[in-house]
This record gives structure tokens, C-alpha cells and sequence, in this order.
């Protein structure tokens, strides 16, 4: 097993497989930036599925367990579900996704089929109209909805709801959600407002703390803390007092959770990036396509993750905030 400076494992790998987006998220991807006009990656820029599957199976060596397929929205990148194939057929891991649920009903079926283990979907309101604000293309919530009962269905779950919550936007709605979400087996998690990419216009002030996101919502239907399922998890759990499932609340602004990060991250465009917040990669598609022998690369991945002491949300600082990190739309979350 790697580890990094900070004696840190890799076990996560997370490769977003496109930069598009079919929503126009104001913390993600605004309007003003990401607009019609906008290039996006061509396809000979983004790595083939070839290539992510080779770079999972050599990710394994190095103690890698878990692979998620981000984006961008993923299920926009074509014939998906080939590439879900190849990966899990490589080893012993689970494979995940995190999309948007405007195209999960249709796609659910075939995405379990192939072998994907479970899917995250991001849903930050209930509230309709605050859901086609947020996502700026006017998608209605009624929709993600269904997507989301259609993996339920087919497998794909527990679904994890993954919700933004911005100050002034939509946190007047978290304890709808919470209810909404309760007894059903799904679990809602609720994620601060982070200054991810340098595009979202990110303010300390727009942040809801985690600690007052449980406070709405023990205030209606108590809850207890729950240890984590394995060392590393992101969210820190919560139960509901009477049985009636799970929360989970990530909060890297608040409770930064650098010490024990096991994510390394893999952009559209195939460069590797060891922190969320990073401010650039190293070039993986250039050594994919070089010829390099499998060797070669498991032995450069080593070396960048054993390079590795990132802890940017343990220092961030009005300083480090305003320095230029990669886009979510490259890396996923």
C-alpha cells in the first residue's frame, strides 16, 4: 500500500470522464463563465475508456479499493456503461457514480447491469423553484426524483442525495429534505459551500456550518453521531433517534478532514490531482499515451502520491482561498 508524506494510503480514485454538464450550477459551474460560448474539452483531449481501465487495474497495486466515475455529469459521456464494464472487470473494488439524476431513469438499468455498485445523486432542493435557481437550466426536481427511485429499484442504492447548502439560498430547505429522505433508505448529505475552482464566487460568509445544518435538523427529529464505516470516510454520520435511517454531513470548511485523506483525483483531460482544492495536476494522458510500460506508471503514481502533503483545508486561510485551484467540472467532488 502507498501512503504519502502524512503516512496517508491511496484507496480512493475518483476520474471524471467529461467536462460537460447538462446543469449550470451557480457553486459549480455558472452561467456567466460557463456559457454557450464556452470550449469545452474536444474529444481527443479526454482520456479513452482504454485508458481509464488501465489506469485503474494499475491503481489497484497501489492500494486502491474504490473507483467513482465523475464528471461533469458522466452520464453524458456516450456509451458509459462500456467503461463501467471494463472497470469493474479489472479486480477487486467497488465502483460508484456521482451525477446530477437528469438522465439516471433511463440509464439506471444498464449502469447496474454492467456492474456499477452504487450511485450518488446531487439534489439541493425540494423546493422546485429553488432546484431550477440552483441549477440554472430550470430542471425540475420532479425528475432527479424519479431517477433517483429508478436506481433504488433497479439496485443501485442505498442512493446517496448529496445537497449544497449556500447561506441565502437554499438552507431554509435542508430540514424539508431531511424528512423528505427519512425512512426511506436512501441517505441525504449535506455539504458546505466550498471554495472549489475559482469560478463560484465563494465567500466564508455563504457558508452554513455543519454543526448548525444538524441543529435544524436534531431541533425537529433527534439524532445521535454514528462512528464512520471505515477509516477516511468524508461524512460524518448522524442517526435518527427513532430508527428512521441515516444523515451524513460533510463540512471542509468547518471540520476539515485533511488528516486522514485517502482521494487522489483524475481530471477530464487525464491529469492527476492529489487534492480537491489543488492548483495543478500531473499529466497522466502524456505517460498513457508515450508508450510507458505498466511498470512506469505505477512507479510515477507512487512517487506523486508519495510526494503528496496536502492539507488545504486545515490552512485555508483568506490567502490560500484566493488562490486558483482547478474547477469541480474537471475533477467531480
Amino acid at each position: 500500500m502507498t501512503s504519502d508524506t502524512l503516512h496517508r494510503p491511496l484507496r480512493d480514485l475518483r476520474i471524471s470522464v467529461t467536462d460537460r454538464c447538462n446543469f449550470r450550477c451557480t457553486y459549480c459551474m455558472p452561467e456567466e463563465i460557463f456559457s454557450r460560448d464556452y470550449q469545452f474539452l474536444g474529444r481527443e483531449l479526454l482520456l479513452t475508456f482504454e485508458e481509464i481501465e488501465r489506469l485503474v487495474r494499475l491503481s489497484l497495486s497501489l492500494g486502491v479499493r474504490k473507483v467513482r466515475l465523475t464528471g461533469g455529469e458522466p452520464l453524458l459521456r456516450r456509451d458509459l456503461e462500456q467503461l463501467v464494464a471494463s472497470v469493474k472487470a479489472v479486480g477487486d473494488l467497488e465502483l460508484t457514480m456521482t451525477t446530477n439524476g437528469a438522465l439516471l431513469a433511463r440509464k439506471a438499468q444498464v449502469l447496474k447491469q454492467a456492474g456499477l455498485d452504487r450511485i450518488s445523486v446531487s439534489l439541493d432542493s425540494l423546493d422546485d423553484t429553488v432546484f431550477r435557481a440552483m441549477n440554472d437550466v430550470d430542471f425540475p426536481v420532479a425528475k432527479v426524483l424519479e431517477g433517483i427511485n429508478v436506481a433504488h429499484e433497479v439496485g443501485l442504492g442505498p442512493v446517496k442525495v448529496n445537497a449544497v447548502v449556500k447561506r441565502g439560498v437554499n438552507e431554509h430547505t435542508v430540514v424539508e429534505m431531511a424528512r423528505y429522505f427519512k425512512d426511506t433508505g436512501h441517505i441525504i448529505r449535506f455539504i458546505e459551500f466550498m471554495d472549489v475552482g475559482s469560478s463560484n464566487g465563494w465567500r466564508l460568509d455563504d457558508v452554513v456550518p455543519a454543526a448548525d445544518i444538524v441543529t435544524m435538523i436534531d431541533a425537529e427529529m433527534a439524532l445521535e453521531p454514528l462512528d464512520p464505516n471505515y477509516p477516511g470516510e468524508v461524512a460524518r454520520r448522524y442517526r435518527y433517534q427513532d430508527g428512521g435511517g441515516e444523515i451524513g454531513i460533510i463540512a471542509s470548511v468547518t471540520q476539515p478532514f485533511c488528516g486522514d485523506c485517502t482521494r487522489a483525483r483524475v481530471s477530464a483531460d487525464g491529469a492527476l490531482y492529489t487534492c480537491l482544492f489543488a492548483s495543478r495536476g500531473f499529466d497522466l494522458r502524456t505517460l498513457l499515451r508515450s508508450g510507458a510500460t505498466d511498470q512506469e506508471i505505477v512507479e510515477t503514481l507512487a512517487a506523486i502520491w508519495g510526494a503528496r502533503d496536502d492539507r488545504y483545508s486545515e490552512i485555508r486561510s483568506s490567502e490560500t482561498a484566493g488562490l486558483p485551484k482547478v474547477e469541480m467540472s474537471y475533477i467531480g467532488g
